[in-house]
């Protein structure tokens, strides 16, 4: 296992270096990862967590569970799984249509944070609204009680490439800050540097933190 302190070491090493001195949210993708390493992370200082799907968060979620952990749910949701994944975390980043917007605002009975997810890349397996419709669900969020819309996310393109990386993590840059919207969920283990090269301030870090997945 690499470790939580040894990457954000170097998150603030790579900061420095670009001339940013503004904090960045590392959430630990916990995603195939056992409960006893969540523990070890935890225990090394990190607090958010993310996993990409519910049924996965149901199993593990229960059992490493502390009071100061916030878990984030970063994979496509699926309406039928809104009540539980209302259950069981505390943040969602994948909203990417109306009718899951609806559905989390409709069940929550409190206010819960969420990003909108945009497919900066335009590749058809990804999840996300479009580029060009992000303003209209933007603004469709933040008329629904219920959810407090707090920034926008997105997966990058792959393979990594630089240029194509960039381009994609500067659109939704773009699209934050004309929305004003302060977090701007982008990068991962491959692509971080890209992502914080233009702007990102959450980080979704798997291997990056817990090592290859046994």
């Amino acid at each position: 296992m690499k470790g939580y302190r040894r990457f954000r070491e170097e998150v603030y090493d790579f900061l420095q270096r670009i001339g940013r001195k503004d904090d960045v949210l590392i959430v630990a993708v916990s995603k195939g990862v056992d409960p006893v390493r969540i523990i070890q992370v935890y225990e090394e200082g990190c607090r958010h967590f993310g996993e990409n799907r519910v049924q996965e968060a149901e199993r593990k979620v229960p059992v490493v569970d502390r009071p100061d952990m916030v878990w984030h749910m970063i994979g496509h949701l699926q309406k039928n799984k809104v009540n539980k994944a209302i259950r069981l975390f505390d943040v969602i980043q994948s909203i990417d249509r109306r009718e899951i917007a609806d559905a989390l605002s409709k069940r929550l009975k409190r206010k819960m944070d969420v990003y909108v997810e945009v497919n900066t890349s335009g590749e058809p397996q990804k999840h996300g609204v479009s580029p060009e419709e992000a303003d209209s669900l933007i603004s469709y969020v933040r008329g629904l009680p219920n959810l407090n819309l707090v920034g926008v996310m997105t997966v990058g393109p792959y393979p990594v490439e630089e240029r194509r990386s960039r381009k994609a993590f500067a659109l939704l840059r773009k699209i934050a800050e004309r929305n004003g919207l302060p977090k701007i969920s982008a990068g991962m283990t491959e692509d971080w540097k890209y992502a914080l090269m233009e702007g990102a301030n959450v980080l979704r870090i798997g291997r990056g933190i817990f090592g290859e997945r046994r």
